[in-house]
């Protein structure tokens, strides 16, 4: 069973919280980026890197990090053995943060004009974008770097589009794939890449962000709810501005109530439901049944460690069927209120009982 996070991409920005282009802080993950200097010095940097692991743990902000390490330094072998964090006094490092370097391309999801968010995938004329961009730009000799962000989003003829590119890649030339569930990636594309796999950030590491993006998002951390909320994080700096910007954590700690009641308090889950399930309170919605997913697989991954295999099953069975339930509501655009109530009475009959019937 794999525990994803069922907030949708729709929710690519985060008011208060800067860009991975314009992130001048990436905490933890110290290892990596002292490999990837250490590659970059020594003249052995590979042409494809898959950037792999959870959602909002730095994986692109690393990406735009150590392009403007090597574009700051065209001598890899006079380049320093670590990667600074940028430095926004400078032109180099302004213009990667606008987007507007003409030594680096940013691929992903567009922007649906007629409805103003994006398409929920990276289309092949997408990827034809690369190879203009390596063409028009070859000339000069200097670094040209490609980060697809995420590269799971491709559709099939964008992943055979960027093999070709992948399979004879122009010289200096680098390609940095963001990947949030690299299982979606096809094979060949994996395999010419080198994988770096990122791991959630630990307690120190959040504390260390949260102290970077709290002010911007107004939330204190040293405040009385830092704790819950990094438990609840599960490492990802995303999950938790998402948290703070939408009353995240208030909506956790009311699913959490209504789940471990021993009667169903059907007039708070209805107040809850009603709560998240209006037209503008989408992202609220996603993180309610994120929440409810996460619980679901906490308890499958509990049984599983204690060798209770069948109740295990169970549980990864009841995740499956309410991700499905999930998509099909967001997919056939279902009464989300409807929805809500109808997952608050599953799910607390399931933990009630101890397992799903």
């Amino acid at each position: 069973m794999i525990n994803e996070l069922a907030v949708q991409d729709t929710h690519d920005t985060i008011d208060g919280v800067p860009a991975p282009s314009a992130n001048a802080f990436l905490a933890g993950h110290e290892e990596i980026r002292a490999f990837l200097a250490r590659t970059y010095r020594t003249g052995k940097m590979h042409h494809a890197l898959l950037f792999e692991g959870p959602r909002g743990v730095g994986k692109a902000t690393l990406a735009y990090h150590l392009a403007g390490h090597m574009l700051s330094h065209a001598d890899s072998a006079r380049a320093p053995d670590d990667i600074a964090f940028p430095d926004f006094e400078k032109s180099l490092f302004r213009q990667i943060a606008g987007g507007i370097h003409p030594a680096i391309l940013h691929v992903d999801r567009p922007l649906d004009q007629k409805t103003a968010k994006f398409k929920t995938g990276i289309t092949v004329e997408e990827i034809r974008k690369v190879t203009h961009f390596l063409t028009r730009t070859s000339h000069d000799g200097a670094w040209r770097i490609v980060i697809v962000d995420p590269a799971d989003d491709m559709n099939r003829n964008a992943a055979n589009a960027l093999l070709k590119t992948l399979e004879e890649p122009p010289a200096r030339a680098l390609f940095i794939l963001i990947s949030h569930s690299a299982g979606r990636l096809l094979p060949t594309i994996r395999s010419r890449c080198q994988t770096l796999q990122f791991k959630p950030l630990d307690r120190a590491s959040m504390q260390k962000a949260l102290a970077g993006i709290g002010p911007g998002i107004g939330f204190d951390v040293n405040g009385e709810t830092a704790a819950a909320l990094i438990e609840r994080s599960e490492g990802s700096v995303r999950k938790a501005a998402l948290l703070i910007a939408h009353g995240g954590l208030e909506i956790a700690q009311t699913a959490d109530a209504i789940l471990e009641t021993k009667s169903f308090d059907l007039p708070k889950a209805q107040a809850l439901a009603a709560a998240i399930g209006g037209r503008e309170m989408e992202i609220q919605y996603d993180l309610f049944f994120d929440h409810v997913l996460q619980r679901i697989a906490d308890r499958a991954r509990l049984n599983a460690g204690e060798g209770a295999i069948m109740p295990a099953n169970a549980w990864s069975a009841f995740w499956n069927r309410v991700r499905q339930d999930g998509m099909e509501t967001q997919a056939f655009n279902l009464d989300k209120k409807q929805a809500a109530l109808i997952l608050l009475e599953k799910a607390h009959r399931a933990f009630q009982n101890g397992i799903p019937g």
